[in-house]
C-alpha cells in the first residue's frame, strides 16, 4: 500500500491525467472495525463501531460529458454511469455502488450533473472492513460538497444504506454506513440502530492495541447466508410476536423470552434468535465496560460474541475459528478476540498488548500458513475520523 500522502498525490495526479485539470474537490471515506455488536444492526439493536486509518479517496469535478465518467485505480479500469438510467447493472457491477447514491439524490429532489471521479483506496476487498459503505458515503460526501447541496449527514447515511439494498443487492443495516460518515478520532460508537440515537465513547486500550488478522479468505456462502439469516430473524419475529404483538424486531424480546418460547421457534431460528437478543444485550454492556476502562470485562465478551457467531449463528468458518482460538491461548496477553463482519471469511479483530504483539503475529503466520497453507494479512488499526473534505 502507498502511505497516505503519496496515495492522496496519486489520485489527484491520475485524475489530472485523465481528465487534463486539476480535481475540484478531493474526500476520503474511511472503513470501520465493529468492536462488538454483530448482525445486531438490522434487528434494530445496538453496535459499537468506529472508523480506522483505511480509506478511500475521490478526486471529483463536474463533466461537460452528458455521463459521469469513473475510474477505479485499484483494478485500473473506468465505466460510466447514465443518470437517465439509473439502474442496477451486471458489468460493471462496482458501477451499482454510484448508481445507487446517484439515484438516492435524485430520488430526494437534487439535481446531480454528471462527474468525472477517480477513486482507489487501501481498504482490502474481502476483510470485513466495509469498503462497500466507504465507496458509498465517500461519493454521496463529494457530491453533495461539490455542488453545495444541502444534505444531512444521516441522509447521505440513508441514501448509501439503499444503494446497497437496491443496486448492490445486499440487506445490509445502517452501521457499516454510518461509522464511515460519523466516526471521531480515538472514539467508539454506540449506536441504537432503532431509533438511531448514539454516543461517543473514548477508546482507551492503555498499553493495548487493535489488531486485524485477516484470513484472505471469502468464502462463497458471503452474501447468500447474510440475507438467509436476516429472513430467519424475521421469521422468528413473526413467531415470537405472537406472545408480544406489539413487537417489530428481535430488539423488543431479550434473551430470556427468547428461551422460553424454544419450543415454538424452528431449531435454527431459535439459535438465532437467543444469539441475537444476547448479543444486543452484550453490547450495552460492553459498553459500559469500556467507559469504566475494564478491558478485561470487555475482551470476555468479544470472546463470547465469537463463540456465539460460531455455533448459534453458524457465520465462521475454519480460518476464522482457527484464529479465536489461538488467541485464548493467551489471555493474559490477549483480552478479547473474535470474528469481524458478515462471516465466512475476512478478519478478526483482536485487543491486544503491544509488546506482545510482534510475537504473536509470528506466532500466527507460521500456525497458520502450516494449517491453511497460505499467510494471513495484519492490520494495525487506529480510530479516524468520518467521511471529509481533503481539498
Amino acid at each position: 500500500m502507498f502511505e497516505e500522502l503519496d496515495y492522496q498525490s496519486l489520485i489527484s495526479r491520475t485524475f489530472t491525467e485523465l481528465y487534463g485539470s486539476s480535481p475540484a474537490i478531493v474526500v476520503r471515506a474511511p472503513g470501520r472495525i465493529n468492536l462488538i455488536g454483530e448482525h445486531t444492526d438490522y434487528n434494530n439493536g445496538f453496535v459499537f463501531p468506529a472508523a480506522i486509518n483505511r480509506e478511500i479517496i475521490f478526486a471529483m469535478s463536474p463533466s461537460t460529458r452528458p455521463d459521469t465518467s469513473l475510474f477505479a485505480l485499484n483494478i485500473n479500469k473506468g465505466a460510466l454511469v447514465n443518470h437517465k438510467k439509473l439502474v442496477p447493472k451486471s458489468n460493471p457491477a462496482w458501477t451499482n455502488f454510484f448508481t445507487g447514491v446517484v439515484a438516492g439524490l435524485q430520488r430526494r429532489g437534487f439535481e446531480i450533473p454528471p462527474v468525472n471521479c477517480v477513486f482507489g483506496g487501501d481498504i482490502p476487498n474481502g476483510a470485513g472492513l466495509s469498503s462497500s459503505a466507504a465507496l458509498e458515503v465517500g461519493f454521496g460526501t463529494a457530491l453533495t460538497q461539490l455542488f453545495g447541496l444541502s444534505v444531512e449527514p444521516w441522509d447521505i447515511i440513508q441514501i448509501a444504506q439503499k444503494a446497497e439494498h437496491e443496486f448492490v443487492g445486499v440487506k445490509c443495516g445502517i452501521m457499516d454506513m454510518f461509522a464511515s460518515k460519523m466516526g471521531k478520532k480515538d472514539h467508539a460508537m454506540l449506536l441504537d440502530c432503532r431509533d438511531l440515537t448514539f454516543d461517543y465513547y473514548p477508546l482507551q486500550l492503555q498499553d493495548h492495541s487493535l489488531l486485524l488478522i485477516d484470513t484472505r479468505v471469502k468464502h462463497s456462502l458471503a452474501s447468500s447466508e447474510y440475507n438467509t439469516r436476516r429472513l430467519e430473524c424475521e421469521l422468528g419475529v413473526t413467531v415470537l410476536k405472537k406472545h408480544k404483538p406489539e413487537a417489530n424486531s428481535l430488539r423488543d424480546f431479550n434473551s430470556f423470552e427468547v428461551e422460553e418460547l424454544a419450543d415454538e421457534l424452528p431449531e435454527n431460528v431459535f439459535r438465532r434468535c437467543r444469539f441475537v437478543t444476547g448479543e444486543i444485550e452484550r453490547t450495552q454492556a460492553a459498553a459500559r465496560d469500556l467507559k469504566k476502562g475494564d478491558l478485561l470485562a470487555f475482551g470476555k465478551k468479544m470472546n463470547d460474541t465469537h463463540r456465539g457467531l460460531s455455533a448459534d449463528y453458524e457465520v465462521s468458518c475454519r480460518e476464522l475459528d482457527f484464529l479465536a482460538a489461538e488467541a485464548a491461548r493467551f489471555p493474559d496477553e490477549i483480552p478479547g478476540a473474535r470474528m469481524m463482519g458478515g462471516g465466512f471469511g475476512g478478519c478478526t479483530i483482536n485487543i491486544i498488548k503491544k509488546e506482545f504483539e510482534e510475537e504473536f503475529k509470528r506466532h500466527i503466520e507460521l500456525s497458520f500458513t502450516k494449517q491453511f497453507h497460505t499467510a494471513p494479512n495484519f492490520y494495525d488499526i487506529s480510530i479516524q475520523d468520518g467521511a471529509s473534505v481533503i481539498s
